[in-house]
């Protein structure tokens, strides 16, 4: 009966341990939604939001696979799939960025600002 129970509660914690990692991509998929830059995906240009309906699919596909918001950008937010060329960021009057070092730049700050470095 404790192992059962034991079980149980391990399975009723999974997404008490996931939360942390959830709010992270939540977080990053909103920024990039709200954001003026243009995501640059294999040479078509598209809003934040149109980014984000994407990368979601992506995101979506992986999930089984991310484990991390590093994870999360590495397969859902970083390159074509099909293609394997990164996605790059476009945001006026700033050098054009991978749209990976552009989330880990986001995240780092958002970590730092939010206590969890």
């Amino acid at each position: 009966m404790k192992k059962v129970l034991s079980i149980i509660l391990l399975l009723a914690a999974q997404p008490v341990f996931a939360d942390p990692m959830k709010k992270e991509i939540d977080y990053l998929m909103n920024y990039i939604s709200v954001s003026s830059c243009l995501f640059d995906r294999n040479g078509n240009e598209y809003s934040g939001v149109d980014a984000v309906e994407h990368i979601k699919k992506k995101y979506d596909y992986f999930k089984s696979k991310i484990d991390s918001a590093e994870k999360f950008i590495d397969l859902s937010a970083a390159r074509s799939s099909m293609s394997k060329k990164p996605y790059q960021i476009k945001c006026a009057g700033e050098d054009v960025v991978t749209s990976k070092a552009w989330l880990l730049q986001e995240l780092e700050r958002y970590r730092t600002t939010s206590g969890k470095t």
